[in-house]
């Protein structure tokens, strides 16, 4: 009898798992098939620069409902926007990020056009010596994220410089929180080159208040390391609040530790639309709906197939169940 017992309640608890997976799975496709997709525009710079409201008409138009600026942006620090024209020059980019256009006739654009711009790319040096004014200008913008996307040129040789970044952000983020803002950060790959013995994306992690910090994860950077985004997802659940979805033609790794724009350049060709690579796509973005993941932004740096990116990234984000 003890055994017709235990067997009965095995095949409950049994049922109950099953069921519970299966409701998980149901409620994930209803999360992704409500999914507002959306698109960092340095996928498409030249284009996006070369006819700022007719791009934005485009996206709309194939469905694209939210868009993540690069900057940089008029209230920019001198040094920075002085520091992006080489780069600028050779991307074929005139302008900088608003396109000759104020905060408000941008904010006026998206809003007839249905769009919203939850997050933008703010650089270390605007959020050092500018910040407020910097962030004036994008509370009207509608903007609920403000994300450094690299940490070029800083000393990052040791846990310690990490740590200090970590107070550093947990100060902005502070300051964003009187806006009604968030500071992000934006992982580049380095983070998984150990320093002292410790991984330096556990360190940031570990050492800033999620009340003021969160994270946006770009898979590809992350895999290039060597990280794991499903293991992250799911070790530090809601922390990351925004995505980069990009695919990857192979297997993808950094020739040294990802700490310099050499070492990036050379995987740029290796970038691929989403659904056309090797990465597990489908499995990522469940993980990230899972851990709290809120925006999802196509982003294949400096796409050499624009037009085809467009659609068929939006087609493949559909597709999604």
């Amino acid at each position: 009898m003890k055994n017709q017992i235990n067997r009965r309640r095995f095949l409950q608890q049994s049922s109950t798992a099953v069921a519970a997976v299966a409701a998980m799975d149901v409620l994930d496709a209803m999360a992704l098939a409500k999914q507002p997709w959306e698109i960092q525009l340095f996928t498409i710079p030249k284009m996006v620069s070369d006819d700022f409201e007719g791009t934005l008409k485009k996206l709309a138009g194939l469905g694209y409902q939210e868009i993540e600026f690069f900057g940089p942006y008029d209230f920019s620090s001198p040094e920075t926007i002085q520091s992006w024209v080489a780069l600028a020059g050779q991307l074929g980019i005139g302008r900088n990020a608003f396109y000759g256009k104020s905060v408000n006739e941008v904010a006026s654009m998206l809003s007839d056009l249905g769009l919203k711009a939850p997050s933008v790319h703010l650089d270390l040096i605007t959020m050092r010596k500018q910040i407020r004014p910097a962030l004036e200008a994008l509370k009207n913008l509608g903007t609920r994220y403000v994300a450094i996307p690299a940490l070029m040129g800083q000393k990052l040789t040791s846990a310690d410089d990490y740590k200090r970044f970590a107070d550093e952000f947990n100060g902005f983020g502070k300051i964003m929180g009187e806006y009604g803002m968030t500071f992000v950060y934006h992982n580049h790959g380095y983070e998984h080159a150990e320093r002292d013995g410790q991984v330096p994306m556990d360190l940031l992690l570990n050492n800033t208040d999620p009340k003021h910090v969160s994270f946006e994860l770009d898979i590809f950077w992350m895999q290039a390391a060597g990280g794991d985004p499903v293991s992250y997802l799911g070790k530090y659940p809601r922390r990351f609040k925004l995505m980069h979805v990009k695919d990857a033609a192979e297997k993808i790794r950094f020739s040294g530790d990802g700490g310099s724009p050499d070492q990036w350049m050379p995987l740029f060709p290796k970038m691929a639309d989403p659904g056309k690579g090797v990465f597990d796509l489908p499995s990522i973005i469940s993980a990230g709906k899972r851990s709290g993941v809120e925006h999802f932004f196509l982003e294949r740096d400096l796409t050499p197939t624009p037009e085809e990116t467009l659609s068929g990234s939006i087609n493949y984000f559909r597709s999604l169940k």
